[in-house]
């Protein structure tokens, strides 16, 4: 494969978002109740609805608006708002309407949009940051979801169960 050092970490961050990080969350989601999706268990912390919000916000500002050169419309805060009660079924829509958009802009970067800066969040970032940024962030919370998921659910996600005899996610 002769392929450039761009191609291949686009490649590398499309898979990781689109092909293992967002179908096992879709999926973890979808066994769980309303009450569980908006659980807390203290006000430092985030539901798995609020992670969600959150998540779609910042791959909205950080991938689609910023290399589409669409005007930032996100409100941060209101991602972690308390008063939040969107049906799970919305929360996955949204997101995956988002992820689609994220897919159609990952598969039209250049080398040039990599090295080219942007404005984002206050930070001033070259592509290739605001890509990492946005693999690296959707995994830390894709974590926290699966985390929560498995505590308040009871179930084995079994995400690596054809490597693991014993069924564990490590």
């Amino acid at each position: 494969m002769d392929a450039d050092v761009t191609t291949l970490f686009l490649e590398f961050s499309r898979r990781k978002l689109l092909e293992q990080y967002w179908p096992r969350l879709r999926g973890c989601v979808e066994w769980l109740s309303e009450a569980q999706i908006w659980w807390r268990p203290n006000g430092a912390s985030n539901s798995i609805g609020n992670l969600i919000l959150h998540l779609n916000g910042n791959v909205r500002q950080w991938l689609v608006a910023s290399f589409n050169q669409h005007e930032d419309t996100r409100d941060r805060p209101a991602e972690f708002s308390d008063a939040k009660s969107m049906p799970a079924s919305a929360l996955l829509e949204m997101l995956a309407a988002t992820m689609r958009e994220a897919a159609e802009v990952l598969a039209l970067l250049t080398p040039a949009d990599m090295i080219a800066p942007f404005e984002i969040q206050g930070y001033t970032v070259t592509g290739l940051e605001a890509v990492y940024q946005v693999v690296e962030h959707f995994g830390m919370h894709y974590g926290q979801i699966l985390y929560i998921a498995k505590y308040i659910g009871g179930k084995d996600l079994a995400f690596y169960s054809e490597l693991d005899k014993t069924g564990r996610a490590d």
